[in-house]
């Protein structure tokens, strides 16, 4: 099993965080606490799910995978908020989203790997 932090869906979720924490840096003052903070923190979750799906043995990696699905579906919707809002510029929205498209087809390749065969 390789290191987690080696992993390309790693690398990846970390890129999304650190261009996360980016934006929340421009954001205006009111809004960090709110909006700013809980896309950091589902950011670090996703990269959270990601080392327990890692140290997860066979089908148990499934659970984490389909949650780490639904976080990024959440820091979607609150970029997008984000964009509507204009407290992210249209070319970051872009990076972030193509970021999490890329982190959930490789989350799901990964999830259909290890899910049973019917």
């Amino acid at each position: 099993m390789a290191l987690h932090t080696e992993l390309p869906i790693f690398a990846r979720a970390y890129e999304l965080l650190s261009l996360t924490i980016d934006v929340v840096g421009n954001m205006p003052r009111n809004i960090k606490p709110v909006v700013g903070k809980q896309l950091t923190e589902d950011c670090l979750a996703i990269a959270d799910l990601i080392r327990g799906a890692n140290v997860a043995q066979g089908a148990a990696k499934a659970e984490p995978l389909a949650k780490l699905v639904a976080q990024l579906q959440q820091v979607e919707l609150l970029l997008r908020v984000a964009r509507d809002k204009r407290f992210i510029s249209i070319d970051q929205y872009a990076k972030a989203i193509k970021m999490t498209g890329d982190i959930g087809r490789q989350a799901s390749a990964w999830r259909n790997k290890f899910r049973p065969v019917a």
